[in-house]
């Protein structure tokens, strides 16, 4: 009888143990709450919510008021706010880009041929008959043994080059990565590496598969005003886009004729090939120098208050822009309305619950449509140590059809937050896959990124494949229509009536339990062997 009531004892126990580990399953993260504020913040109230604007204005103070409403303490000292310094670059270009050479020219139209844009804090920027060197993918990868700039003196001359990387579509799965894209495929990467080869302008030759999103995304996100934080590092005159019809017309004339430059890029043993043209295009510019805002908020832990973990979303978007069937206000509510929404509604859920061992962080970043500046200035200057902040789980334009089934993972395979997110997926009776659009660069696009630069294990996921009660083929239409119809566009805009949110509430659910749990434990997760961020870790 000793023995049975022991057992007894024993099993009660074990199951108050348990009840006290689940208690995440009792926490909600409340879908009317991530209904509200989505609709409040993706409004026209909100003017687009562009940093230096209006919209600025009113987001930040509305993302510190609702904090404030919760009990959320300030997350800068006695400050919601961490002081973001920027340059706004007013640019514009010639109405003309000129390419000319081998008794031969043509003009390209402003906007709907190409675009240009600049880094350079100088009123007046141009490229007169500047050299045309064709550079492949513009990539410079010694572990790859690849260098496209090889062999040529690239000062007064301008590079042209692919998005994406060699791998993409080769059938190679050796050749980088296969059809993941590497960093060397972003933009980002082709601007920065031309700049250090000491060229004056780049030239990227646009192309919808590879680069994922059509000319309109460019002509959207290349015009108008623009965003950077200033920096000692080498910088372009000129950095643009040319359509690929306008490529087409430029190899035409080149001396590349008849020759197809797409295989001859994906060989390693490629060099850059002078294309006996020239270009000429300017920019005159506006500079404003202005402050935007991070905001930051805390809630304290207990007896291991000094780690932290910390949830990102950005707030911002384009703010009102060219007219697009009579509407300019880019309300931006997937994107990313949805993710600065999720930070409030899991605020909410840890104010609910007991308090945690250590502390969490709610930061909405400024300027991740102008290149993840608000999080690259944050990394840089980091009001959390680093090295006692466990995880980062960056929340960035959640949308679906319904509840999902799927957890899709960027980046799968950098860190163990992968095992994190499938013990939590399976509590929900979801799986875990890779994103299988891997080839499309998002784990670069998105904030987290610059967490895991500097060593910071990072979540990023979303249900976006197969529905619980929406077939895979139905969710890729919905993505798809997204992406054409509304990604980077006033059309992105929130209506309550048809708007479905289980699913997005169902990830926001996620994450909150995966930082929960996080949040009452000692380990530190850890980078695979393999990744390129484990040594910033160390």
């Amino acid at each position: 009888m000793k023995n049975y009531l022991k057992i007894l004892v024993l099993v009660l126990f074990i199951s108050c143990e348990n009840n006290k580990r689940n208690v995440t399953d009792f926490v909600e993260v409340n879908q009317t709450t991530i209904g509200n504020h989505i609709e409040r913040l993706a409004s026209d109230e909100f003017l687009g919510r562009k940093p230096f604007t209006e919209g600025e204005v009113k987001t930040v103070n509305y993302l510190k008021d609702e904090f404030e409403k919760l009990g959320v303490l300030p997350g800068n000292g006695s400050s919601f706010f961490q002081d973001v310094p920027m340059v706004e670059i007013t640019g514009t270009p010639s109405e003309k880009m000129i390419i000319s050479g081998n008794n031969e020219s043509f003009n390209l139209e402003y906007l709907k041929d190409f675009v240009a844009t600049t880094n350079k804090t100088e009123s007046d920027l141009k490229l007169d008959n500047s050299e045309l060197v064709f550079a492949g993918y513009g990539i410079v990868a010694p572990e790859y043994g690849w260098n496209d700039y090889e062999g040529i003196d690239w000062k007064g001359k301008t590079a042209v080059v692919l998005i994406n990387d060699p791998g993409f579509k080769s059938g190679d799965s050796i050749l980088f990565k296969g059809n993941e894209m590497t960093y060397y495929g972003r933009w980002t990467y082709k601007y920065e590496e031309a700049a250090r080869q000491g060229a004056d302008g780049l030239i990227i030759i646009h192309d919808t598969e590879p680069a994922s999103y059509g000319w309109n995304v460019i002509e959207s996100g290349w015009s108008g005003a623009r965003l950077i934080i200033e920096s000692d590092l080498p910088l372009l005159n000129i950095e643009s886009w040319i359509s690929g019809e306008s490529a087409e017309k430029m190899f035409e004339i080149s001396t590349m004729k008849g020759q197809d430059y797409k295989t001859l890029s994906r060989n390693k043993d490629f060099k850059p090939i002078p294309l006996g043209l020239k270009v000429s295009v300017g920019i005159k510019n506006k500079i404003k120098k202005d402050v935007s805002k991070n905001v930051v908020a805390l809630i304290p832990g207990t007896d291991r208050k000094d780690e932290f973990i910390i949830y990102s979303a950005h707030w911002d978007h384009f703010g009102v822009g060219k007219s697009i069937n009579g509407d300019s206000i880019y309300n931006g509510s997937v994107d990313n309305a949805s993710g600065t929404a999720g930070l409030l509604a899991i605020a909410e859920a840890f104010k609910k619950t007991k308090p945690t061992k250590r502390s969490i962080v709610l930061l909405a970043v400024t300027g991740e449509e102008q290149g993840l500046l608000g999080s690259a200035y944050y990394s840089e200057n980091p009001i959390f140590n680093p090295k006692k902040t466990i995880a980062n789980i960056n929340i960035d334009a959640l949308d679906s059809p319904g509840k999902m089934k799927d957890l899709t993972i960027t980046g799968f395979g950098q860190s163990e937050m992968d095992e994190y997110a499938r013990e939590a997926a399976n509590k929900q009776n979801r799986y875990i896959i890779p994103d299988p659009e891997a080839e499309k660069g998002y784990f670069f696009r998105s904030d987290h990124f610059n967490f895991a630069k500097i060593g910071i294990p990072a979540l990023y996921a979303s249900g976006t494949y197969e529905g619980f009660d929406v077939s895979i083929e139905e969710v890729k239409k919905y993505n798809d229509y997204y992406r054409i119809n509304k990604y980077h566009q006033p059309s992105d805009e929130y209506n309550p009536e048809t708007t479905e949110l289980s699913g997005v509430q169902l990830d926001l659910q996620l994450f909150f339990n995966v930082g929960f749990k996080l949040s009452n434990e000692e380990y530190f997760p850890k980078w695979y062997n393999g990744s390129e961020f484990k040594t910033a870790r160390k």
